[in-house]
């Protein structure tokens, strides 16, 4: 391991990646120092990525999922920098510091970019900083403690419901109504309808309304 452990935070909130570059940079690590850069944006972060990986790649990158474009061009996610840096720079170990921490995200980025670690920004303080840096530099992956408890919700569960449920449980929680679920799942909307009566009843609240639905699918880890 080389004395000089480097850090890319990306995240667009400023005062956030200003407290990990204090924090790490004003930590004791046994063996080996650590230096913070940061990226307020996806455009700056990916400018910084594909650079380093050319001379010398990152040790660590730190990514929020959600980023606001520096342009009306295509919107971009830290899920999108997190793919990019598997490609081009694959030494480099990928942690995303979020606050989501619901079960259907967390496992989406799991699935699609396989991090070496995941934070819930409310759980974030000093302390599991330096742990995570640690542990992700010997022994990853790194999960805070709702991280780890969405991660295993789904393990529970997966075999209960496939895919298409999920997304259509997913898009009923954040208010997207059925004719326009059915385009984002392919399927007609006397489909979906089924479908939400099935897991209704599959999830013991086949009276209730889709808010009932919602808030069982959330206690069992499906989003």
């Amino acid at each position: 391991m080389s004395d000089l452990i480097r850090i890319l935070a990306v995240d667009d909130h400023e005062m956030i990646v200003l407290g990990y570059k204090y924090t790490l940079e004003a930590t004791t690590f046994e063996n080996f120092e650590v230096v913070v850069h940061t990226a307020p944006s996806y455009e700056a972060g990916k400018t910084e990525i594909e650079s380093s990986a050319k001379r010398l790649p990152y040790d660590i990158i730190l990514l929020d999922i959600q980023m606001f474009p520096e342009s009306a061009k295509e919107e971009r996610t830290g899920e999108d920098l997190g793919l990019l840096v598997r490609e081009i720079s694959p030494s480099s170990k990928v942690v995303f510091l979020s606050s989501f921490s619901d079960s259907y995200r967390i496992n989406n980025i799991l699935k699609n970019v396989n991090p070496d670690g995941y934070m819930v920004k409310s759980e974030v303080d000093q302390k599991t900083l330096q742990t995570m840096v640690r542990t992700v530099l010997d022994k990853p992956p790194y999960y805070t403690a709702a991280a780890l408890q969405a991660i295993r919700r789904k393990m529970a569960n997966e075999e209960q419901i496939d895919e298409r449920d999920k997304k259509i449980l997913y898009q009923l929680s954040i208010g997207t109504k059925t004719k326009d679920i059915s385009d984002i799942v392919a399927a007609a909307s006397t489909t979906v309808e089924n479908r939400k009566r099935q897991l209704k009843i599959m999830l013991g609240v086949e009276d209730g309304n889709d808010f009932a639905l919602i808030e069982q699918a959330r206690k069992r880890g499906f989003i």
